[in-house]
This record gives C-alpha cells, structure tokens and sequence, in this order.
C-alpha cells in the first residue's frame, strides 16, 4: 500500500473522530461553560457564554461540511498535501479537544484550536475545491 493511498482511509478517521468529539462537547457542553464563568455568575453570563460555545461549535461544523464535501466529491481525496494537512490538523484538534472536554478547558482555548484545526483545513479544502471545479483545472 502506497503512502498515498494510505492517507485517504487516514483522512477519513481524523475528520470522523473530531466530527464525533465536537457533537460529544455539544452534549456536554454544560461544564465547558461553567469553566468559562467566574465562581459567582449570573444566568445571563451562563446564557452568553453558551451561545458563544454554540456559536463555535456551529461553525466547526459548517466546516466540516466544507471538508466532506471536498474529500466525499472526490477533489481531494488523493490529494497528498491535502491530506497531510488535514490529518495532521483532525488528529491534534480531536487530542486538543479530549483535553478540552475532560480538563474543562476556557472557552477562549476553543477558539485558537478551531482557529488552527478546523479553519486552516477547510479553507485550503475549498480554494482547492474553487480551482478543481471553478477553473476546470487538475489539482496539485
């Protein structure tokens, strides 16, 4: 089995075993938020904090949707650079976010690691996916 083709099961692992850790947080969010607040906090700073997680959360998974639909149409899929980039990102923000869920981490953190680990990926996905299909052109 090449290098190559062994990223695409690869890949398809990272994406999936951070898709399930981020609807794991959306479960269980509650503590996540508590570890934002101060000791004593009010119900509207629970409330704007959980809809600022909500928010974060919602657009991971609006970018996985970005990277799905790239990888599944096949624009991506043998890929190599792309594939590297996104397994490297998917398994070091599904550890970054273990880490989150059982440590209890601030919500800030969630930012940088959805920063970094899903933003980073998905927009390489979709300017691949702009040149494959837009311009009619061979990926890299």
């Amino acid at each position: 089995m090449s290098a190559i083709s062994s990223l695409v099961p690869s890949r398809f692992l990272t994406l999936t075993a951070h898709l399930v850790i981020v609807i794991t947080i959306f479960w269980s969010r509650d503590n996540n938020v508590r570890a934002c607040l101060p000791v004593d906090f009010t119900q509207e700073e629970y409330s704007s904090r959980d809809t600022e997680l909500i928010v974060g959360l919602s657009v991971t998974l609006g970018m996985f949707f970005i990277e799905f639909a790239g990888f599944l149409s096949g624009v991506s899929m043998f890929n190599s650079t792309q594939s590297l980039l996104s397994v490297g990102a998917h398994a070091s923000a599904s550890v970054a976010l273990l880490f989150f869920l059982f440590e209890a981490w601030s919500c800030s953190v969630y930012w940088w690691i959805m920063a970094l680990c899903s933003v980073l990926p998905a927009l390489t996905e979709l300017v691949l996916f702009i040149a494959v299909l837009g311009f009619k052109r061979k990926p890299l």
